[in-house]
């Protein structure tokens, strides 16, 4: 029967013209993921996909990992793919984790002279696909013996990939590519970024998805300042500019996720853009990574589009406090961040 006037042949061809039409297709919703479930859920899918990549490290099988990344592994894979003990074996896949990159200074002749030049001196015949993966930089209230940035540090050193990612999106894509990659990788995680969760796009969500190493992202467009940064200080920096933005001042946000190699086409694209450079990282001031980058632009093309010398945002050149005004005050803030931007653009 009719309803309102209205008939049921002339309701279905309303919804299948609806329906030709496409307006009942709406975008997938995204999904919500914390850091430490995306590293996670990237071993998870590395290890169903590989039967050469197994996980080691400290605490990573029986007790799930120090900060749970490793949760639900062991039981899923067992005693031969989720090791507790460190192991040398050839032919193998491993992702040996630290609970804290301070603790791999311990490790640091086998990262270096071993895992960063053994395919250098075997004349590329002899490739060395491990991943060391932790959680790296400041905390909260632990102070100087395991807040320590090693970015810097690994970057300096030949042979080695160093990955420092930001969002869980940045996590699962780039530890999915540091497995299958055939070279060392130094995965540098944040332990405070664990628990933070992201939009997860679908695409991310897929078992396939991967982020190639050595590619930054610009997660905020901007004309005035390019503000460089890695790991959680892009939200810090994200955090800065929306405050600017309200004061008129667009700044364009960078995260590099890769530190070796720096994505240089990306960042001298950006200062030839907005004529600023702002460098923000945790790590200490001499030798670092924003130092690096200030070097890189001055010896390229974009240095003669600056209108004003670069500057770095940095951690202060101490010991890590423990207290934890001290401990604030050792770290930038978004405060900080502002203040460097608004003095690099003279306002």
């Amino acid at each position: 029967s009719d309803i309102n006037g209205v008939s049921p042949s002339s309701l279905q061809n309303a919804v299948s013209t609806l329906g030709q039409r496409g307006f009942h297709k709406s975008a997938p919703a995204s999904a919500q993921m914390m850091v430490r479930d995306a590293l996670n859920q990237a071993m998870d899918e590395e290890l169903e996909r590989d039967e050469r990549v197994f996980l080691l490290g400290e605490e990573v099988a029986q007790y799930d990992g120090a900060y749970k990344v490793s949760r639900g592994l062991w039981k899923k894979y067992g005693d031969k793919r989720i090791i507790d003990t460190p192991i040398t074996e050839a032919g193998l896949r491993p992702i040996c984790e630290f609970m804290t990159f301070n603790f791999s200074m311990q490790a640091i002749d086998q990262v270096i002279n071993s895992a960063a030049k053994t395919c250098y001196m075997s004349a590329g015949r002899q490739s060395v696909p491990i991943v060391f993966r932790g959680p790296n930089g400041a905390s909260a209230g632990v102070a100087a013996q395991h807040s320590q940035c090693f970015a810097a540090w690994y970057a300096h050193c030949p042979g080695l990939k160093v990955v420092s990612p930001w969002s869980a999106e940045d996590a699962k894509g780039l530890l999915k590519s540091a497995i299958r990659d055939d070279n060392p990788v130094v995965f540098l995680e944040n332990e405070l970024m664990y628990g933070v969760p992201f939009e997860m796009s679908e695409e991310s969500q897929s078992k396939d998805f991967t982020i190639p190493i050595g590619k930054a992202k610009v997660e905020r467009q901007g004309t005035h300042v390019t503000v460089v940064t890695h790991s959680r200080y892009v939200s810090h920096c994200l955090d800065a500019a929306a405050v600017l933005a309200k004061e008129g001042i667009e700044c364009e946000v960078i995260n590099l996720r890769t530190i070796r190699p720096l994505d240089v086409e990306t960042i001298e694209a950006s200062v030839m853009k907005t004529s600023h450079l702002v460098t923000v990282e945790g790590g200490w001031p001499q030798f670092g990574v924003g130092a690096e980058i200030c070097a890189m632009v001055m010896e390229g093309p974009a240095f003669n589009f600056l209108d004003a010398p670069a500057t770095r945002v940095t951690g202060v050149d101490i010991p890590m406090p423990y207290a934890k005004i001290l401990e604030d005050n050792s770290l930038p803030q978004i405060k900080d961040i502002i203040a460097s931007i608004k003095k690099t653009l003279n306002v």
